[in-house]
């Protein structure tokens, strides 16, 4: 062995010679390793060798400097934050290249618009190379020569030697990037477990079928090819021990039973057919038990829907591509706030909806919250398992626990899953569908580059184009009208900025007077001195419109910052009876000021939630505010009261929902709704309702 291939532990042969000697060598799969030459190198503080890690991963991909933050910070960073990841980005190309002069372009990390980019092309790195490896094995399989693709598939697990990144702590363990990667291992695993078994030769990939299996627990299809691979290499008590452990393991950590992978491996290996010369077969979807009540989550699409057909077309493609691939379809829908992006992906989950029979999960993620506490992947794989029926006395109290029991549920199923808001990949990732059938759509305001790495589709909404737009206000005013005043309906457009948010509203505005005519509306907008004016007064307007009592309660709505607001927390916050909460939040939704996510579930977008802050510092005394937030907090304090009731004896018949002055409690009718009603308090009042910005 020479001294080069020594110092990564590969034998001759096991990594295919570059053209001419390699410069540099890296190697990411398990502790991130680096060579100049002979020498190894220092990689230095751990937040470099996360950035390498990186960068190794996207393999000659740009890598965006918000990606760098996002892993380095977990969505705290610190005001010096890219001048930070520049620091380190020098210090790595120096490492590299410590010939290189001051401000030369380095040969291998290169700028790359926004980011970086590792142009690895010349150099050695252990993930490529076991994916060509890979990638030959399963060619010889397709023709026939199993032997072959079965040493083919010892050579690219003998280079599989840990998790993607090991050692860079927690970061690694969860960024999607090194998550794509180490689920990667597993399937190529699975694949060379399938071809030792059908052509009896467990034991050159029984090892490294072992090493998979503990890197990743909860893969039952991995863990059953390991019992079967220990089966057939004469080891059966061996393997009928591991199957109790994994069924042990399965009950006490994720609360569910073995899936069809282990049962029939188990039943096998009682048999002693593990050496039957076809692989275990997964089983058709048809066998898997249906949910209880398929989830319908899916907000209310939006009547008069216009416009997006590129758009929409382009998610069509995505799910098809996955069909076809036999893949699960995740796109992720970025742009800037009012643009349209939840509409978008509400409309087009509509669409698709008859393609999932199994049912839709929606979650707002809360990204962008005026409190600034997005939902934590925890609380949201929490909600999406209480979505699929799990009760929430059975929810795993760790988060790979969690994600192991939704990826369990969603196994063998075609469920689509709408994550909304997102404000970084790693938010996300662990919420994504990884079942053939699935799909997943993810809107954010940022680029979420990271999922992109691990196979997501990325759609930018823009701006609508002119035609969109004018389909757009169309379908809120008419046809009529809209053509009888074409010149106004475009300059209305232009004096909106074609953001859709804007349009809805001038287009609430025009519905709800038919009196005004477009020339008119038009002028109003060209009397603002610049376009945020213009957006200040489109809301105005609006506002205007309202009657005193909808006013009102918009402004003291600005001063919940939990997401979604019931009708009677509503009705609560203003001191109103329920009856007369729903007539002024009907009015608000008439206007385009407040959207109703579900029925009698209310959310202010952003744009308008700070308009309507602004409202009510200047026009509700701080003596009000005070009031609304108190009546606001005894309303979650009495209903969390009420479905404790629930869950301790529940009422034999309907009963009377609680109240308290100007406060009412939410009506509560199962045992099921109790539970959801407390962990969405909890998930409330744990910091997510303060006062008014401004306030004391």
């Amino acid at each position: 062995m020479s001294d080069s291939r020594a110092a990564i532990g590969l034998e001759s042969g096991d990594m295919a010679p570059e053209a001419g000697p390699p410069v540099v060598r890296f190697r990411v799969l398990g502790l991130i390793r680096a060579w100049r030459g002979d020498v190894e190198l220092d990689l230095g503080p751990r937040q470099r060798q996360l950035i390498l890690a990186l960068l190794l991963v996207a393999d000659g991909r740009p890598v965006d400097l918000a990606d760098f933050v996002a892993l380095l910070w977990a969505g705290e960073p610190p005001p010096s934050a890219v001048n930070v990841v520049h620091r380190y980005i020098g210090g790595l190309r120096r490492l590299l290249e410590p010939e290189l002069p001051n401000r030369a372009t380095g040969r291998w990390l290169q700028r790359h618009g926004a980011g970086y980019r590792l142009d690895a092309a010349g150099a050695s790195l252990d993930l490529r190379q076991a994916r060509t490896f890979a990638a030959e094995a399963r060619q010889l399989a397709a023709t026939g020569d199993v032997a072959a693709a079965v040493a083919g598939y010892a050579r690219a697990l003998k280079l599989w030697d840990g998790r993607c990144g090991a050692g860079l702590d927690g970061a690694a363990g969860v960024h999607p990037a090194f998550v794509a990667v180490d689920r990667e291992g597993s399937a190529l695993a699975r694949a060379a477990a399938d071809a030792a078994l059908s052509a009896g030769l467990c034991p050159v990939v029984l090892p490294a079928l072992r090493r998979a299996a503990e890197r990743d627990p909860f893969d039952e299809a991995l863990q059953a090819r390991l019992l079967l691979g220990l089966a057939a290499d004469g080891r059966q008590a061996e393997a009928l021990t591991g199957y109790q452990t994994v069924r042990r393991r399965l009950a006490e950590e994720l609360g569910i039973e073995p899936g069809p992978d282990l049962i029939q491996a188990h039943r096998r290996i009682l048999d002693q057919q593990f050496a039957v010369v076809t692989p275990v077969p997964p089983e058709p979807a048809t066998v898997i038990e249906p949910l209880p009540v398929p989830p319908a989550q899916l907000p209310t699409d939006l009547a008069g829907f216009a416009g997006r057909r590129a758009e929409l077309a382009q998610l069509d493609a995505i799910l098809d591509a996955a069909e076809q691939d036999g893949g699960t379809a995740v796109a992720v829908i970025d742009g800037m706030p009012g643009v349209g992006k939840s509409t978008l992906a509400v409309h087009w989950a509509h669409r698709a909806a008859d393609r999932f029979p199994d049912g839709q999960l929606f979650l707002d993620l809360r990204g962008f919250d005026a409190d600034g506490t997005p939902t934590s992947p925890f609380d949201a794989l929490g909600s999406l398992l209480t979505g699929l029926g799990v009760a929430a006395g059975r929810l795993p109290a760790g988060l790979d626990a969690r994600a192991g029991l939704y990826r369990s549920l969603l196994s063998g199923r075609r469920i689509l899953v709408v994550l909304d808001n997102a404000i970084a990949a790693g938010q996300a990732a662990a919420l994504l569908p990884a079942s053939p059938g699935c799909a997943a759509v993810v809107t954010s305001r940022h680029r979420l580059t990271e999922l992109t790495l691990r196979g997501a589709r990325a759609l930018t909404a823009d701006l609508p184009g002119l035609d969109d737009a004018r389909d757009s206000l169309r379908a809120r005013i008419g046809d009529q009208r809209a053509s009888a005043e074409p010149q106004a309906l475009d300059e209305i457009i232009a004096r909106c900025g074609r953001l859709p948010l804007a349009i809805a509203v001038v287009g609430a505005r025009a519905h709800g007077n038919p009196e005004f005519s477009l020339t008119a509306i038009a002028a109003e907008l060209r009397a603002a001195p610049n376009p945020l004016d213009a957006l200040h007064d489109i809301f105005s307007w609006s506002y205007r419109s309202l009657s005193e009592p909808a006013a009102r309660l918009l402004r003291l709505l600005s001063l919940h910052v939990g997401g979604e607001i019931t009708t009677a927390a509503a009705a609560s916050l203003a001191g109103l009876p329920p009856r007369r909460a729903r007539e002024l939040t009907a009015e608000l939704t008439q206007g385009r000021l407040l959207l109703e996510r579900q029925p009698g579930r209310y959310v202010l977008h952003d744009l308008i939630h700070a308009y309507a802050a602004g409202l009510a510092r200047d026009r509700e005394p701080a003596a009000e505010r005070d009031a609304a937030l108190a009546r606001l907090l005894t309303h979650y304090a009495l209903t969390a009261q009420h479905a404790r009731d629930w869950l301790g004896t529940p009422p034999p018949g309907p009963a009377d929902t609680p109240s308290a002055g100007e406060v009412t409690a939410e009506p509560i009718g199962s045992y099921d709704a109790a539970v959801r009603t407390l962990a969405r308090i909890s998930s409330i009042v744990a910091g997510r309702i303060r006062r008014a910005p401004g306030d004391a």
